[in-house]
């Protein structure tokens, strides 16, 4: 693990250290948290992005899923 220098504005320290202290935690774990939460939904988003970008060039045929009908099982039958 690196140690790393940040910049932060005072209430936001004072934010994040009174949540911290709330969940029994240090401000380096909760942060390492926060961050790695941020970083999957930044990859999240790229990927839904990416997803959205291949449905446009490639619209799914009124087919493609049709297979799938006969599988739903609504607790309706």
């Amino acid at each position: 693990m690196r140690t790393v220098q940040m910049t932060l504005d005072d209430p936001l320290i004072q934010d994040v250290d009174r949540v911290a202290r709330s969940l029994h935690t240090t401000r380096s774990a909760f942060t390492r948290e926060a961050l790695k939460q941020a970083v999957a939904r930044v990859k999240m988003g790229r990927l839904e992005e990416k997803h959205r970008q291949g449905y446009l060039a490639h619209p799914a045929g009124s087919e493609e899923f049709s297979c799938w009908e006969k599988e739903q099982a609504w607790g309706d039958e």
